[in-house]
């Protein structure tokens, strides 16, 4: 004897039986619909998944009640116009969570359905990558101001893939956009938001070819910055000047620059104090820079693999906002890598389209780690930092050897940049080749 298992799993999901007035009904003139289903369900995340179209002013009340969906209708519809329902991944059953996908329901105040539809996708044009929070956005008004000043006519979201589908339009003219509407108030207004838009308007029709959206901000959204609450203890006040350099381990990466990082910003600087020498106490070249935060000092010498050097920092040659200087001299003893803790890369390039002035970006941790302007089909380093690196292209137009972001206001798209689908991995002494074909 033993308990009984219930049965297989439910895991289909709800199947839609009736949905009063009827689906796909013409001449629609009331303000109630009801959809039955076979089982009960439950709605859940509405806001993030309903899109009505056209934009209604005020969103229509919706509940759920069993196995049934009401929705009551709260403003007026225009006439001799098709009107959608879009539930996205709203509905689920209520035992198993069993998702309907994309249920539409679909009216008409006229007397036909309309039945035109466009496609597309949108890419974010820094990285090359997708963000599905962002939305599709139809305008008829073609006034510039109109995505500023006004909300849209219609709506689409994006999958997973990035890609949008309007359907059930009339034929007309309309610009198009896409927008991350942090507000919630389907217009762009923040310089922060990313937004795409087409240069020029496009004529809906039968066959209408799938459009295509670079999106970006004018300006990288702020993040929020907490203030430590002063403190009167003295113990967590600081009583001397800090600061650490950059050496791992004693060891400097002879591709890149020697920095020195202080606690607190700098008012003075002697810099023709700063001694640079190999270990019989000559001394190396150098060229040094401060940053705009004046936090950190770069020395930049012409470095030798498997070499040791010295860094002499004598007293009282730094001082910073606190009045605090570098009270004792100091002599920091290093070597730098050898040649054999660097990777060699060989990169070979087909459809590479070098009128578009390419660019490779070596990317770690979402950063652009290095770059550089492809001039052949064939790019090599023989020393290059071992690592886990993404790539990306980047058709730097204006060859500025950087990404440029898009502008409303000037019709300016952004550059484009185009993600290369297989990590690379570089190891140390050995020799990294990679043919890369590109779409």
């Amino acid at each position: 004897m033993a308990f009984p298992t219930g049965g297989d799993r439910d895991s289909l999901a709800p199947v839609l039986i009736k949905a009063t007035p009827q689906n796909k009904t013409i001449h629609f003139s009331g303000n109630k619909i009801t959809l039955s289903f076979d089982e009960y369900i439950e709605l859940q995340d509405l806001q993030n998944n309903l899109v009505v179209s056209p934009l209604p002013v005020k969103n229509p009340t919706i509940n759920s009640n069993l196995k049934t969906i009401n929705i009551r209708l709260r403003d007026s519809l225009q006439p001799n116009t098709t009107y959608s329902i879009q539930f996205g991944n709203a509905i689920k059953d209520n035992n198993e969570g069993n998702v309907y996908h994309n249920l539409s329901y679909v009216f008409s105040t006229g007397e036909h359905i309309d039945s035109l539809t466009l496609s597309g996708n949108v890419t974010l044009a820094e990285t090359g990558g997708i963000d599905s929070t962002l939305l599709v956005l139809l305008y008829k008004d073609l006034d510039d101001s109109a995505v500023i000043k006004s909300k849209p006519d219609y709506i689409a979201r994006l999958n997973k893939r990035g890609e949008f589908l309007f359907q059930y339009l009339p034929a007309g003219k309309y610009n198009v956009f896409a927008l991350k509407d942090g507000d919630g108030g389907k217009t762009y207004n923040s310089k922060s938001e990313l937004f795409a838009f087409l240069n020029e308007p496009i004529i809906i029709s039968a066959g209408n070819s799938p459009v295509q959206l670079f999106a970006s901000s004018l300006e990288k959204e702020k993040k929020g910055i907490t203030t430590p609450g002063k403190s009167s203890n003295k113990k967590n006040q600081p009583t001397e000047m800090v600061y650490r350099t950059s050496l791992e381990a004693n060891r400097q990466d002879i591709l890149s620059d020697l920095s020195i990082y202080f606690s607190n910003t700098l008012t003075q600087i002697d810099s023709n104090e700063i001694i640079l020498t190999d270990t019989n106490y000559h001394p190396v070249p150098l060229t040094l820079h401060i940053d705009s935060t004046a936090t950190t000092v770069s020395l930049h010498p012409k470095w030798q693999a498997d070499k040791p050097y010295l860094l002499v920092l004598p007293a009282h040659i730094f001082k910073d906002t606190l009045g605090f200087t570098n009270e004792k001299p100091d002599t920091i003893r290093f070597s730098t890598k050898r040649e054999e803790d660097y990777a060699a890369i060989e990169l070979r390039f087909q459809n590479l389209d070098l009128s578009l002035h390419p660019v490779i970006q070596f990317i770690l941790n979402d950063a652009v780690f290095y770059s550089a302007p492809l001039t052949s089909n064939k790019w090599t380093s023989k020393l290059f930092v071992p690592g886990n690196y993404s790539l990306r292209i980047l058709y730097d137009a204006n060859e500025n050897g950087i990404w440029d972001t898009g502008n409303y206001n000037t019709k300016t798209q952004p550059e484009k940049v185009v993600s290369l689908p297989d990590d690379l991995k570089l190891r140390s002494n050995w020799d990294n080749e990679r043919d890369i074909v590109l779409p």
